[in-house]
């Protein structure tokens, strides 16, 4: 997430959540490989997760002794998790375009990988056509439409960002974190009165998540009902201590304590930190 800062700014939501990621979304559906390499491709995977550097090394040996396909994946993951990510997005691109022609669901996956490591290296529109194909292999896919919504909401279409979260929504309405993409999209739009009823229905799903109460709170803060935002705030702060919602909900309210606004609507709010 990002950090707190004294002076309260504008953050967009799925940046701040882009951010957040440690791992990549979602499980990765594997390429079919040899009875031999199953094991040697399920240790290299988990070891590119928790020590990359190891993993690139084991990677590149086990590829000179003929580890083909599977030990390239494992390489390019182990980049994803040292933060290589425009080296890690080349090379599962590479891999997709391969393995995509064997296995569409292999290749719909390393697609969306792809597109990960490329919205995480700052490239918003390479990611966007990378999900686009993956979505080619795996028409619908909720995980694909998601991830897509989130590229297209870091280049500021907010509309076509609101096009894919849509269709998770009418495909798994229980989704709650579709529901609060869509409240954040809503709320860039200068929609609030539909993004507070995304976020309702989020927490309908999901009661007392803080990345849902912190951006109501901020909704309100930026309507001028500061007794409502410092609800939502103390409700993080109390709900999920440890988080990085509650750090920026915390300085939110010190921030509105120091400017003296406490319990009453200030008369020009400045944006919240941690949401737009």
């Amino acid at each position: 997430m990002a950090e707190c800062r004294a002076t309260m700014i504008r953050r967009n939501v799925f940046s701040r959540l882009l951010r957040a990621a440690a791992v990549l979304p979602c499980l990765l559906a594997v390429p079919a490989v040899a009875v031999d390499q199953q094991a040697d491709l399920k240790e290299c995977l988990t070891q590119a997760e928790q020590q990359p550097d190891a993993a690139l090394e084991r990677a590149a040996a086990w590829e000179a002794r003929g580890g083909g396909n599977p030990a390239k994946l494992c390489g390019a993951l182990a980049l994803f998790h040292r933060g290589d990510f425009a080296e890690a997005g080349r090379r599962l691109e590479d891999l997709a375009t391969a393995l995509g022609r064997e296995d569409r669901r292999a290749g719909a996956s390393i697609l969306g990988r792809a597109g990960w490591a490329w919205l995480r290296a700052g490239d918003n529109a390479r990611a966007e056509r990378l999900y686009t194909a993956a979505l080619e292999y795996q028409p619908g896919d909720p995980d694909l439409l998601v991830d897509r919504a989130i590229a297209r909401a870091q280049g500021e279409r907010f509309w076509d960002a609101l096009a894919d979260l849509d269709a998770v929504i009418a495909k798994d309405p229980k989704r709650a974190d579709a529901w609060l993409y869509r409240a954040a999209a809503h709320k860039a739009l200068s929609n609030n009165r539909q993004a507070l009823a995304d976020i309702a229905r989020a927490l309908e799903l999901k009661p007392d998540d803080p990345e849902a109460l912190l951006l109501r709170a901020n909704i309100k803060a930026l309507s001028g009902d500061a007794k409502g935002a410092q609800e939502d705030w103390r409700r993080v702060v109390s709900t999920a201590p440890d988080t990085h919602s509650a750090r920026l909900a915390r300085s939110n309210l010190e921030a509105m304590e120091r400017a003296g606004t406490a319990d009453k609507a200030p008369s020009a709010p400045k944006p919240p930190s941690g949401k737009p």
